[in-house]
C-alpha cells in the first residue's frame, strides 16, 4: 500500500473553499498539501498559515516560493512563524522563478543557481537561531539572529525542497536540498533523467538517492465519465504546447501536433477551447493522469515506479473531493 499521497492547490478556488479541501484531505489520510505560489496571485505564506490553523496532522508545503522577492532573512522569519503555527509540519520549496515575471518586476535573476545556494544556506543557518554572517552576491547579512520573544526557543528544522526541472537545478538539489519537488506535465520517462541528475549532485554531498525526498506534481482529472475527465485536461495541455513547445517536445508530444497548434494559435482564427480539441486522448494520458479513477491511479503508479516518492495530485477539474477519495484508501503501487 502507498502510505504517502499529497494534494496540490493552485489559485483556482476561493481560499475558504481551498481550506475545506485541506481539511478533507487530512480527514482522508493524506500526508501533505502543497500550496502553489504562481506569480502575483495568492500569497503562499498566508494560504499556508490558514491551512495550519485548521489542521492537526497533515504536513503543509509551499510549492514553490520564489527566492527573489523576499530577503532570505524574511523567508527564515516566515518559516519560523509558520513552524510556530504547525510545529514540525511545515516544508518549503524554493524556486528560481522565470524570466518573464522577473523582468516585469525589474529583477535580473542573474546566476540563479548561485542565488539558490546562497538563500538555502542562509535560511538554514538563521533557523538555528544563532547569529549569522554571510557576504555573498545575492545575500549579505551581518551578525543577524532570529529572535523568539515568546514560544519555542529551540532551533527549527524546516525541510527545504527545490522546485527543479532542468539538469543543473536537479543536480544542485541533490547536493544541498532536503528534497526535490519534481515537475508536472511530464511523461514518467522524464523521471529517469531527473534521477540521474539528482544523483550527480548527491555524489557531491556524499548522500544516496534514498537520502532525498522526491515528491512529484502530477496533473490529474478524474471522473466516472472518462471523456469529461480527458476534456478537462486538454485545455491545460494546449496552453503548455503554445507557451513551451520545446518542453512539450522533449516529453514526447508529436512535432506534427505542436506545429499544428502553434500555427493555429498564431493565426488568431480559433479560440483556445477549439484548439484544445485537437489533442488526442493518448497525448492527454501521456503527460497527465486523466480518466476514470482506476486510469488515474494506474498513471500515478507509473510516476512512482520511475522514481517519485510521493504523488502530489494537482486537480484539473472541479472534482477535488472525488480525486481525494480516489486515493484515500485501497491504493497500491
Amino acid at each position: 500500500m502507498v502510505d504517502r499521497v499529497a494534494l496540490y492547490l493552485q489559485d483556482d478556488y476561493p481560499l475558504k473553499e481551498a481550506i475545506g479541501f485541506v481539511k478533507y484531505a487530512e480527514a482522508r489520510g493524506f500526508e501533505a498539501v502543497w500550496q502553489a505560489e504562481s506569480g502575483f496571485v495568492r500569497d503562499s505564506v498566508v494560504a499556508v498559515a490558514s491551512y495550519a490553523t485548521v489542521t492537526n496532522r497533515i504536513k503543509i508545503g509551499i510549492g514553490v516560493m520564489n527566492i527573489y522577492t523576499r530577503h532570505a532573512a524574511t523567508i527564515a522569519s516566515e518559516l519560523l512563524t509558520l513552524d510556530d503555527l504547525a510545529p514540525d509540519r511545515i516544508v518549503c520549496g524554493f524556486g528560481a522563478w522565470h524570466d518573464d515575471l522577473a523582468q516585469r518586476t525589474g529583477i535580473n535573476r542573474g546566476k540563479y543557481l548561485l542565488a539558490m545556494r546562497e538563500v538555502t544556506t542562509v535560511v538554514r543557518q538563521l533557523l538555528t537561531l544563532q547569529p549569522v554572517n554571510h557576504r555573498g552576491q545575492y545575500v549579505s547579512i551581518n551578525n543577524l539572529q532570529l529572535t523568539v520573544t515568546a514560544g519555542r526557543k529551540e532551533p527549527r528544522r524546516v525541510p527545504l525542497y527545490f522546485g527543479a526541472t532542468g539538469s543543473k537545478m536537479l543536480a544542485l538539489a541533490g547536493e544541498i536540498a532536503d528534497g526535490v519537488l519534481l515537475n508536472y506535465m511530464v511523461a514518467p520517462k522524464y523521471n529517469q533523467m531527473a534521477l540521474d541528475q539528482i544523483e550527480n549532485g548527491l555524489k557531491q554531498s556524499g548522500r544516496s538517492i534514498y537520502d532525498i525526498d522526491r515528491p512529484q506534481l502530477i496533473m490529474c482529472s478524474v471522473d466516472s465519465d472518462r471523456q469529461l475527465a480527458l476534456n478537462a485536461s486538454r485545455h491545460m495541455i494546449a496552453r503548455f504546447i503554445i507557451q513551451q513547445p520545446q518542453y512539450m517536445r522533449v516529453n514526447g508530444i508529436p512535432q506534427r501536433l505542436i506545429d499544428e497548434i502553434t500555427q493555429l494559435n498564431a493565426s488568431h482564427t480559433a479560440p483556445l477551447a477549439q484548439i484544445a480539441r485537437l489533442i488526442p486522448d493518448d497525448v492527454v494520458q501521456l503527460v497527465t493522469a486523466s480518466g476514470t479513477p482506476e486510469e488515474v491511479r494506474n498513471k500515478v503508479r507509473e510516476y512512482i515506479h520511475t522514481g517519485a516518492t510521493c504523488p502530489v495530485l494537482y486537480p484539473l477539474n472541479r472534482n477535488v473531493r472525488g480525486l481525494i477519495d480516489a486515493f484515500a484508501s485501497g491504493y497500491s503501487a
